[in-house]
């Protein structure tokens, strides 16, 4: 088995691990309370770290024995297994865009696996990585800058995307740099690479993480994915002697493959991402409708609901009417005396009695609302609850009310005292 051949197995080993980590992941994060240390309860998430774990060291020995232009695009089949693999374990739908993206991500990278031309591993050399360092930092400071300066979100995003994909990708430049100048008596040497991958893929991380702010995960999610192996193979290209066959066709040919590629790459992460909201806003409604369905169940919560709708009245009203009735004898619309003036219901005024303006026969005021439904029946749709308060007539000397009898209120409270 020749070198190339080693490496495609074992990047294509790589992203079914990474691909398995990531369904386990998912399923974990979907059955787990929202607590910090409840995954780490779970089988099943170290499970994940396992598998994230091997697919990481085999994509590293892929990079050893094989082109950076071959396996770097292999890692981003993470995403074409994990359609499948997801529909089979979890049961996932996968729609028509789903697979068409997936159809067209592999056709892209078998073509460019087809023309790869095998070459010597071969390392970066100390002036090379210098200047690879520079101008990745002078790349991903300007993107960062420019979008600082930006205040449209999509542009914004796209512009940090592409930083964190030109960040993964020079970060395993710098692996396979590492993994083939690696030997156990002088692995001192190997530190400056190790420190830049720590450097690039932890800002490759804070880049991705600001680069979802404002924008959703489609967008910056694709860029990212696309800017990735596209930077790597660029540099493999360039400074590590790396090639395609039959010369400048084939190199055509190649960036044709890469484009189509990128295409289905980028159809799958939206159709990734939008099967996730959707499965994120039905598991809302459901949630809605069982709380919208356990409230108000108790007896009488219909019969409620059917008065409100019969009389246009809703709660707001009927807890407005209540307070007027019992305010007291201070209130907008009570005569001083305890009685209510004018009903509530919009029947006839009563006139001015012997007792005080506004009277009703019988202290209707105290028993209820005189309504057009009748005794203490909901106020009339549309008409005011409350009534102006009527001036109360003021005695004269020359005036001689006579005497009258204590009010309901006034008997309870000389009976009290």
């Amino acid at each position: 088995m020749t070198s190339l051949a080693l490496s495609v197995l074992l990047a294509l080993a790589s992203a079914v691990c990474y691909a398995a980590g990531a369904i386990l992941q998912e399923h974990v994060a979907a059955t787990t309370p929202r607590l910090a240390s409840a995954p780490l309860r779970r089988g099943s998430w170290w499970a994940a770290v396992t598998l994230n774990g091997a697919g990481a060291a085999l994509h590293v020995i892929a990079l050893a024995y094989g082109p950076l232009s071959v396996v770097q695009p292999l890692g981003a089949l993470t995403i074409v297994f994990a359609l499948p693999m997801a529909a089979v374990f979890v049961r996932r739908p996968v729609g028509a865009s789903g697979w068409r993206g997936a159809l067209l991500a592999t056709v892209g990278l078998a073509g460019l696996l087809s023309l790869t031309g095998s070459s010597r591993a071969q390392a970066l050399t100390e002036r090379q990585g210098l200047w690879l360092i520079v101008v990745t930092v002078a790349g991903i400071v300007v993107l960062a800058g420019a979008a600082r300066l930006l205040r449209a979100p999509g542009i914004r995003s796209v512009l940090l995307a592409t930083a964190a994909g030109a960040a993964f990708g020079v970060s395993s430049v710098f692996t396979k740099n590492v993994a083939v100048e690696w030997t156990w008596d002088a692995w001192q040497d190997a530190l400056p690479g190790l420190v830049m991958i720590g450097l690039l893929a932890s800002s490759g991380v804070l880049l991705s993480q600001a680069s979802y702010r404002g924008a959703g995960l489609a967008s910056p999610l694709a860029t990212a994915t696309v800017v990735n192996p596209v930077v790597a193979t660029a540099v493999g290209l360039a400074a590590l002697g790396e090639h395609f066959r039959h010369g400048t066709p084939g190199t055509l040919l190649a960036l044709l493959a890469a484009l189509v590629a990128s295409t289905g790459l980028v159809m799958l992460t939206v159709h990734n991402v939008e099967a996730e909201a959707a499965a994120t806003a039905g598991a809302g409604a459901e949630e809605k409708a069982g709380t919208g369905t356990g409230v108000g169940a108790g007896p009488g919560a219909g019969a409620g609901a059917g008065d409100e709708a019969a009389t246009g009245v809703g709660p707001a009203a009927r807890a407005e009417a209540a307070a007027t009735a019992v305010e007291g004898p201070d209130a907008p619309g009570h005569d001083g005396h305890g009685a209510v003036v004018g009903g509530g219901g919009g029947g006839p005024e009563v006139p001015e009695g012997p007792g005080g303006p506004g009277r009703h026969e019988g202290h209707q005021g105290h028993e209820g609302h005189q309504g057009p439904g009748g005794l203490d029946g909901p106020p009339a749709p549309g008409r005011s609850l409350r009534r102006p308060r009527p001036i109360p007539h003021q005695p004269t000397a020359g005036d001689d009310p006579g005497p009258r009898l204590p009010d309901c209120g006034e008997a309870v409270l000389q009976h009290h005292v």
